[in-house]
């Protein structure tokens, strides 16, 4: 590969106007994995028990 720009500096301008600009970006909020893993344990616990209430309710268990 050659070490040739392929845009002209008129082009790379532009382009590094638009990505600064942040047009495509959406304001987030930090990802906690660990919420994330007791909220699914939370829900995994949640149907566990209600499973084993269903059985013993239909007298399988």
């Amino acid at each position: 590969m050659s070490d040739e720009p392929r845009l002209s500096p008129e082009d790379q301008a532009r382009v590094d106007k638009f990505l600064s600009t942040g047009v495509n970006s959406v304001p987030r909020k930090p990802f906690h994995p660990i919420r994330l893993a007791l909220i699914l344990l939370a829900i995994v616990s949640s149907l566990s028990v209600l499973s084993v209430m269903l059985a013993r309710w239909a007298g399988v268990y």
